[in-house]
């Protein structure tokens, strides 16, 4: 599939010089970023999603789940026309609240500005991109679940900017790491990383990561992404550890891994189609150590010594032709794979379960820019199953 994504961006490309029009149409703005660039002091902004999951097994019978899914504010705060301040309150399954982004931004010049605080970690496209009206599909792809844990935030500083003579964006953090080891391990083969976000929730840090994207947008029609994500993960048994202490400090080191997570995402819209795909790699070092800690001969957990996943995804605005319709509906196919096992360590047996290929296709029906109605089918199958399970999903969503 691989081959598959790079013939989708080179058909891709030749489509965008063999039309010759306007705009360059390829300016992503998320909730955050539309306050930032809003005139006035005290800035408001949302969105929400309410989801209807039906699975669909033959020869029994399963409920649906209806789920108030998220509803989210933003506040914000121009305290200059240099100092602006963003905060994101999540409201998730009605119970459950979150504060997802929480930073302070000064802008130095045009090309350059200081952030810090809670910030989203700028790996691939929905991590940055999650509102309902910002992708196909009523939930977020399963890669940006499991290798990218969405939404993944931490609290850090950094450097952003736009540099449009280049037609550049770029992304540079300093942040905490995940998580690992708190008492207890926080990585699994089947989860991945999601167990150990700490989510700027009374977080630690016992070593910096580091985390960019740069975003080339020159060519019509066509954004291109390249993300990184370096470092370690956190562990709570360096805390009051004696330097001079070698055999604790073997222990410590032996309950974090070593994280090299690179991602390329590619979105391409022209004419009333839109394709766009991502690819993820994650090599994880010290798994060997870390999945046998504290457990003799058996591992205690399973996390694999790499991860990948990808999707192509394509797309066609059905009312694209229609000069009188404002509302699009856009009739989409997403493939997708991803493998939390893609490779382990001796000792621990590759799980088949963990390799998954997962085709959704459905209609996304934006009756204005900011209000959507989707409806989707989904056709998952692991390497351990025989056959393909089916979920039908549906959903609202909305952006303001």
């Amino acid at each position: 599939m691989k081959t598959k994504l790079l013939l989708v961006l080179i058909v891709a490309t030749n489509l965008i010089y063999a039309q010759q029009t306007d705009s360059l149409n390829n300016k992503y703005v998320n909730s955050a970023e539309k306050l930032l660039s809003t005139d006035g002091k005290l800035l408001i902004g949302g969105y929400g999603e309410v989801h209807y999951n039906q699975p669909l097994n033959s020869g029994v019978y399963d409920n649906g789940n209806l789920d108030v899914h998220r509803m989210v504010l933003l506040f914000g705060y121009n305290f200059s026309k240099r100092i602006q301040f963003i905060s994101e309150v999540e409201f998730e399954h009605v119970k459950e609240v979150y504060i997802e982004q929480a930073f302070l931004q000064y802008r130095l010049n045009n090309f350059v500005n200081i952030r810090g605080g809670l910030m989203l970690i700028p790996m691939g496209i929905i991590n940055e991109y999650h509102e309902p009206t910002a992708f196909n599909g009523v939930e977020r792809p399963f890669i940006d679940q499991y290798i990218a844990p969405s939404t993944w935030r931490e609290i850090g500083v950094g450097l952003t900017g736009n540099v449009i003579q280049a037609k550049i964006r770029y992304q540079l953090y300093v942040v905490n790491g995940f998580n690992g080891y708190d008492g207890s391990l926080k990585f699994s083969g089947q989860k991945g990383f999601r167990g150990g976000r700490q989510k700027g929730a009374e977080s630690y840090i016992s070593s910096p990561n580091f985390t960019g994207k740069v975003e080339y947008y020159g060519i019509r029609g066509l954004n291109v992404g390249l993300s990184g994500y370096f470092g370690k993960t956190q562990s709570t048994l360096y805390n009051g550890l004696d330097k001079n202490d070698k055999e604790l400090k073997a222990a410590a080191d032996s309950s974090v891994v070593g994280i090299s997570m690179v991602g390329v995402d590619a979105r391409y819209s022209r004419s009333g189609f839109t394709f766009r795909g991502q690819y993820y790699f994650t090599s994880i070092s010290n798994t060997g150590q870390y999945n046998f800690f504290g457990g003799g001969t058996e591992p205690v957990a399973d996390l694999g010594s790499s991860m990948t996943g990808y999707y192509i995804e394509a797309g066609y605005n059905v009312f694209n032709s229609i000069s009188k319709v404002k509302a699009s509906l856009t009739s989409f196919l997403r493939y997708e794979h991803f493998n939390t096992h893609n490779s382990v360590v001796a000792g621990v047996v590759k799980n088949p379960a963990y390799k998954n290929d997962v085709i959704t296709t459905g209609l996304t029906l934006h009756l204005t820019k900011n209000v959507v109605a989707k409806a989707d089918m989904q056709f998952l199958k692991s390497a351990a199953a025989d056959n393909y399970s089916k979920i039908f999903n549906a959903g609202i969503g909305l952006m303001f």
